[in-house]
């Protein structure tokens, strides 16, 4: 009776772990011990995510994950749709910029297409889609946890210094003290933890245009994702209120968001930079205090 019991236990435990063998979880991008990138399992596409999102969740290169996935630009994606994170994909250097881009805004994923597997739960993200960012089929809404506003007219660039690494000219996004810097040891940090009060400007550190806004990545709370050119992007996390939206070009020093808490323990902006998907230590490309 007890071998039949244990045997029957094996089994079941077989079944678990062979049913997680193809899937991530939120524990994979919450574990601040862990760095992408991810190159197993799948991700199912939820309301409002876009391709450069779910790139950032995964470390990847969003070019990269999609001619993995057979996507090309302006990189369309819809909910329900699977792409593979066990594939890898090639980037060819176009020598594309900023400015070439900006007349193809990200592309949301707003219709439900049929599901590729069986049950309830996307096998890529969180079993809590209250956690994502949900729009309306008019592109642009999100729910309350993620306020979007019109950005104010006055929202002109401040001037500044600024440093030009990569043909790109860099300006701080907050003028508060640094509190936590990049580190990839120990307790990893993927860019700068900047102090600042409930409803502080936030910035552009660089001239872009806007492909996430939204609160659908775990740990960022209300994130905005600026696209500079085909090899770097910024983001700007906890904010209270996210100005700008998705598919809009903004220029340097252009106010985006308010600095807030969502996600995080006190009021402060976390800042990255990304080349090629790879997080780099944003102190040097931003110019000398």
């Amino acid at each position: 009776m007890a071998t039949g019991v244990r045997a029957a236990g094996l089994g079941l435990l077989l079944i678990l772990l062979s049913s997680l063998a193809g899937c991530n979880t939120s524990s994979i991008y919450q574990d601040a011990s862990y760095n992408p990138p991810v190159y197993w399992g799948q991700h199912v596409v939820k309301r409002g995510e876009t391709l450069y999102s779910i790139a950032w969740r995964y470390g990847r290169d969003y070019r990269e994950l999609g001619n993995a996935n057979g996507i090309a630009p302006p990189y369309p994606i819809q909910a329900g749709q699977v792409l593979r994170l066990d594939l890898r994909g090639t980037v060819t250097s176009s020598g594309q910029t900023t400015s070439s881009n900006r007349g193809q805004p990200a592309q949301t994923a707003e219709r439900t297409a049929p599901p590729a597997t069986t049950g309830a739960t996307a096998r890529g993200g969180t079993r809590d889609s209250a956690r994502d960012s949900s729009r309306d089929s008019s592109r642009g809404t999100t729910t309350a946890t993620a306020p979007v506003v019109p950005r104010p007219a006055t929202s002109t660039p401040a001037p500044g210094r600024s440093q030009t690494v990569a043909n790109i000219q860099w300006h701080w996004p907050h003028v508060g003290t640094v509190i936590a810097g990049f580190s990839t040891s120990g307790k990893v940090n993927k860019g700068l933890d900047i102090a600042g009060n409930a409803g502080d400007r936030i910035r552009a550190a660089a001239a872009g245009s806007v492909v996430y806004a939204g609160s659908g990545l775990l740990g960022y709370g209300n994130l905005i994702i600026v696209n500079h050119n085909e090899h770097y992007l910024s983001a700007y996390a906890h904010n209270r209120t996210i100005l700008v939206q998705e598919g809009e070009d903004v220029e340097a020093g252009q106010v985006i968001a308010e600095l807030g808490s969502s996600g995080a323990d006190r009021p402060k902006l976390h800042f990255e930079i990304r080349k090629n998907g790879n997080p780099v230590d944003p102190a040097r490309y931003l110019p000398p205090r």
